[in-house]
């Protein structure tokens, strides 16, 4: 199979893990009966921030996976995945605050699809990047992967109290209010 087949329908597994895998992310704090460990890496509220968790932790599972397996091939695979990954969240970031500012409200359909919509064209970013003889940087790629690894986990426990970490529903921040 040729190296372009594969990297496009690795590229396409990656969309369909992801979707499946955020998805699954979103319920599974709760399906743990709130575990404090599960809590790292699964929405633990409503906020803006934990939504970001569904998108991150999936694409870099991918991303890992798939390092092992074209880096060779692609040596800006690493980069051009943490440039997906990146836009992806920022994406959700920026939509959600953009309409819903505009609007003065969210809607739970338009949040859902901003997921789906982030992830693919996160994915899709990071293929054309990786097929172009664009700068990358592998060394960068890892420092910002373990620094937004950092941030999900230290921010799931003692988040900042902005409206980015504010949970409307139990209007709290993290996981503070199990702590009760």
């Amino acid at each position: 199979m040729s190296s372009l087949k594969s990297i496009s329908k690795f590229q396409i597994f990656s969309v369909i893990l992801s979707v499946i895998l955020g998805t699954f992310l979103h319920f599974v704090f709760q399906w743990s009966s709130y575990n404090p460990v599960i809590a790292a890496f699964s929405a633990t509220n409503e906020s803006v921030w934990e939504h970001l968790k569904l998108v991150f932790f999936p694409m870099l599972l991918s991303t890992i996976l798939g390092y092992f397996i074209f880096s060779k091939q692609y040596p800006s695979f690493l980069y051009a995945k943490t440039c997906g990954i990146l836009f992806a969240i920022s994406f959700i970031t920026i939509f959600f605050y953009t309409y819903s500012g505009i609007i003065g409200k969210n809607f739970l359909f338009l949040d859902i699809m901003s997921f789906f919509v982030a992830i693919f064209l996160g994915e899709y970013l990071s293929f054309k990047k990786m097929l172009s003889n664009s700068f990358y940087s592998n060394k960068l790629a890892i420092t910002i992967l373990l620094i937004l690894l950092l941030c999900f986990i230290l921010f799931t426990y003692y988040p900042p109290k902005i409206n980015y970490f504010y949970d409307p529903i139990t209007q709290s921040y993290g996981i503070s209010h199990l702590k009760n």
